[in-house]
């Protein structure tokens, strides 16, 4: 929206000429002027201010048009109801504790050369807001209802006139009509059980955590709008995030969790819903359900689990609601919709939260709209808003995507559910993101044992005095005319008391039964994995003439599309080696591996940056036509392949990208769901979405996962930010069989590998650490024998020699395999033996005691590039107990790896000499 203050500087001509452009020719007008001359009938004769077809006042009062330099008059009012659009909000009475921080909104009468004078002449600029021709005292009026009452409005950075327009609509139209008995009688049997619920707990398990909703009931109320609305709209299901915060009130509330499943969580003597692992605090814990809305729709609901890493849990929904629309809604989004439901402090603090809205609306990770509800209790922690954040607003960072704000005050719940259901409407209408920032406060301190008065002593004067949500509505349902809101609230409150009662005392409740959908009843086929499913690997071999179909299908270009002479060339030469030679590189069999778990009828979902092409040029999966830029993908064209390739370039994020995968591999244990890093290095900025989901989630939550991490890794001179992926990092969250690590070194492994992920009985998280130069390494590549036949090999035996002949065992991992096996070539040494640990986790622990008895008259070293504080050595130190050996690397250091390549030269070759020598 546009200010045009400019304009009363400006001389009659100016503005006569503009509207006789508007009479002959409207749509050269802008659209801000065009509107203010629709209008009303507008002409300037000379600065006479006569108007030309003014409509009959009538009430009487004086027209401005009438007047002499009336036209600057109605411009003056034209502008006061921009101002009002545009920073309304910032004077709005959304804080239902104390007066908000003055933010200088300027949209007093006198800023605009407007005064009380004014107030009854009649301006033609109400019909701009709906009013038609009426007073200065009504526009005002209006405008302090619609944009400076309980609700402030910010969408002033919106650029889209048709989003402008629908908002204008809603709020100065809609917004200000009442909302029916019944839906009143909603709001406070919500607020009812929101209230009683906190109440109930507060009073039977005094001081034991909870993380109360108190002071923010209102959000069981807005959520129940949401939902309603949306299944009104069309949506299916409901994917939810939160933190701790509320969630025992909104597992309650709005899932229909039984009371007394939560109330024998609080006693100890529940049954806990875990077949393996630790679990979780009871304010973590996730859940599913079917309810059925006012509009009699059924509806499914998810509360995700979470861990309090506040924020993390956002991409993690997001990637599920995209996977869940993928597999049971035919890619329409928006028949999923996500709602986070942040904390104020978090969301302005927490920078998941950026990149999850520049992901917003991107290709690969478009979800139709998430609702974002803001349970802003003006405290972080214990921290005051003002030392929170810079922005005015802790929503501040909408402004970026354009998205919708709605400010409102949690006191005023109809106002609340108001903005639910606009929120609902037009995430439905516009498929945006849109944010609800419902101010409210927090009733006791960061938990129920926390004493919030050391950090805000005045804050919370004025909290202890305050009523809570549901005593504030019955009194406005009073003091506006609903009689029996008393008794209805009296009879409510008792009625619920009893419930609680009754269920604390083990009289169930009775929620719709759950019927699970598809890929829940996939997740149920599965099974726990055991130390025994890992001494060895199920068979992944393909048919020949699968392999076959999918290796000319990958190798084929469609008629009519040209390729950038190095991909034709690139292509030439894989077919070239596997025709004279028959090889497979390492890329080919990762094409080869996605288009047979194509054939197998499962889909493939890749992301990262750059992936289409791979970071070093080696994927090339997305060709791209050199004389019109056309995409291609070279997956997309196999005979007979139900399952899709879905391949997307990720924006520059490791941590939001990295848990929308994991989100999106939750929802689809029949995927192949991958992550590539750019460097492996890169991965520690997602350490966050490592820590608390794919290493742990399996042990807290019983949720098992299937991604797959592909970390380059390998250190070849390019300094300590591109060399290594920190393996120790993985390796020392290893435990409970809870990930599996690899380093490959075959082409035909890593093809084993991939498609182990979905031939398993159950689903693990896979962390690879990808070949960098290796990648194009001669000795990787395997014949189409290792395709057809086998399974992945977890540990690789050396077959040039004869254990009796062998001193000296070098097992690693990786790519210094290679530099140990040109050593060994060049000095022809049959001597010494050099076994591969392809898979550092699970240990194959078994596999390397034979081969220890094996060479039995050799020593063994362990040899590893990373410095011996890093990689595998301390690991295999505290797990390989069986077997005695020296350790060979480098040098501990704090860093990495050196940036100089004479240093890392000389360090390598010390390494492999050392290896060999003593």
């Amino acid at each position: 929206m546009k200010d045009f203050s400019y304009i009363t500087n400006s001389s009659p001509a100016f503005i006569e000429n503009m509207y006789n452009e508007f009479v002959a020719n409207p749509e050269n007008v802008d659209d801000e002027f065009r509107k203010f001359f629709e209008g009303f009938d507008f002409a300037v004769n000379n600065g006479n201010g006569h108007a030309n077809g003014a409509a009959a006042h009538a009430t009487g009062a004086p027209s401005a048009l009438t007047s002499k330099n009336g036209w600057r008059k109605e411009l003056a009012v034209y502008r006061l109801i921009l101002g009002y659009r545009n920073k309304g909000h910032l004077l709005a009475n959304t804080n239902p504790i104390k007066k908000r921080k003055d933010r200088g909104a300027n949209v007093e009468l006198s800023f605009y050369g407007l005064s009380e004078a004014d107030l009854n002449t009649e301006f033609e600029a109400g019909n701009l807001i709906g009013l038609g021709t009426t007073t200065l005292k009504n526009i005002f009026g209006h405008l302090q209802k619609c944009y400076a009452s309980h609700i402030g409005v910010e969408f002033k950075y919106i650029s889209d006139q048709r989003k402008v327009d629908w908002i204008t609509k809603e709020i100065e139209g809609n917004f200000a009509n009442p909302l029916p008995l019944q839906q009143k009688k909603r709001i406070l049997e919500k607020l009812n059980q929101g209230v009683m619920f906190e109440k109930f707990l507060h009073t039977k398990y005094v001081g034991q955590k909870r993380f109360s909703l108190e002071g923010g009931e209102t959000t069981i109320a807005a959520l129940d709008a949401i939902i309603n609305k949306s299944a009104e709209l069309d949506v299916k299901e409901v994917v939810i995030g939160m933190a701790h915060r509320g969630r025992l009130n909104v597992l309650a509330n709005i899932l229909g969790k039984t009371y007394e499943q939560i109330f024998s969580e609080f006693e100890g003597t529940g049954e806990i819903n875990q077949t393996m692992g630790s679990g979780d605090v009871k304010y973590h814990l996730g859940f599913g359900s079917e309810v059925e809305t006012t509009g009699g729709n059924t509806i499914h609901l998810k509360l995700m689990p979470n861990p309090s890493h506040l924020e993390a849990v956002d991409p993690v929904v997001v990637g599920f609601a995209r996977s869940t629309a993928n597999i049971l809604h035919d890619e329409q989004y928006d028949k999923v919709l996500p709602i986070l439901i942040h904390g104020d402090a978090a969301i302005a603090g927490q920078g998941v939260v950026y990149e999850l809205l520049q992901m917003s609306k991107l290709p690969g990770y478009a979800v139709g709209g998430t609702i974002h509800f803001v349970i802003n209790n003006q405290i972080g922690f214990t921290t005051d808003f003002s030392d929170a954040r810079s922005a005015d607003y802790c929503t501040s960072l909408a402004a970026m995507t354009q998205s919708l704000v709605l400010h409102v005050n949690g006191d005023d719940p109809e106002a609340v559910v108001k903005c639910a259901e606009i929120a609902s409407r037009y995430r439905s209408t516009f498929h945006d993101d849109v944010f609800i920032d419902m101010v409210c406060y927090r009733k006791h301190g960061h938990n129920e044992g926390d004493d919030p008065k050391f950090t805000q002593p005045a804050m919370y004067a004025l909290i202890d005095k305050h009523p809570n949500p549901r005593e504030v509505y019955v009194k406005y349902l009073l003091d506006n005319g609903e009689e029996d809101a008393r008794d209805l609230a009296k009879e409510m409150e008792t009625k619920f008391w009893a419930d609680l009662q009754d269920r604390l005392d083990d009289v169930k409740q009775r929620p719709l039964p759950y019927k699970y959908q598809a890929p829940q009843l996939l997740w149920k086929q599965l099974k726990k994995a055991t130390a025994e499913d890992f001494e060895k690997s199920p068979v992944t071999a393909v048919k020949e003439a699968d392999f076959d179909k999918v290796f000319n299908a990958i190798m084929s270009l469609p008629e009519g599309f040209t390729p950038l002479k190095k991909v034709d060339k690139l292509l030439k030469d894989k077919i070239k080696l596997f025709n004279e030679e028959n090889k497979i590189d390492w890329a080919t069999a990762e094409l080869m591996a996605f288009g047979s778990v194509m054939l197998d009828g499962a889909d493939v979902r890749m992301s990262g940056q750059d992936v289409g092409r791979g970071t070093f040029s080696s994927r090339h999966c997305v060709l791209r036509d050199e004389v019109n830029d056309a995409p291609y993908n070279r997956l997309a064209n196999i005979p007979g392949a139900e399952g899709k390739i879905r391949m997307f370039n990720s924006l520059l994020s490791e941590n939001a990208v990295l848990g929308f995968e994991y989100g999106y591999a939750l929802a689809s244990p029949n995927a192949l769901v991958l992550w590539e890093a750019q460097f492996g290095d890169f991965v520690n900025g997602a350490q966050t979405i490592i820590d608390q989901f794919i290493t742990s989630a399996e042990q807290k939550w019983n949720r098992m996962n299937g991604l797959v991490m592909l970390l380059p890794h390998g250190y070849e001179g390019q300094g300590p930010e591109h060399s290594s992926a920190r393996m120790e990092r993985f390796l020392i969250a290893s435990a409970e069989l809870n990930i599996v690590v690899t380093n490959l070194t075959t082409a035909a492994n890593y093809f084993h590998a991939l498609r182990r992920q979905l031939a398993w009985p159950f689903r693990k998280p896979l962390v690879n650490f990808s070949p960098k130069a290796n990648l194009r390494h001669p000795g990787t590549y395997s014949v189409k024998d290792a395709f057809t036949s086998g399974s992945f090999q977890e540990v690789i035996d050396d077959a040039e020699v004869q254990a009796g002949d062998v001193r000296k065992v070098l097992f690693c991992s990786g790519k210094v395999y290679y530099d140990l096996l040109d050593r060994k070539q060049k000095e022809n040494r049959k001597d010494v033996a050099i076994v591969r640990l392809e898979q550092i986790y699970p240990l194959p622990a078994k596999q390397l005691e034979a081969l220890y008895k094996k060479y039995k008259n050799a020593v063994w070293y362990w040899v590893q590039e990373e410095p011996l504080n890093m990689g595998a050595a301390s690991f295999l130190q505290m797990n390989l107990k069986h077997i005695n050996y020296g350790i060979i690397g480098r040098k501990a250091s704090a860093s990495t790896a050196s940036g100089f390549m004479k240093i890392h030269k000389a360090e390598q070759e010390e390494i492999v000499n050392t290896a060999f020598t003593i």
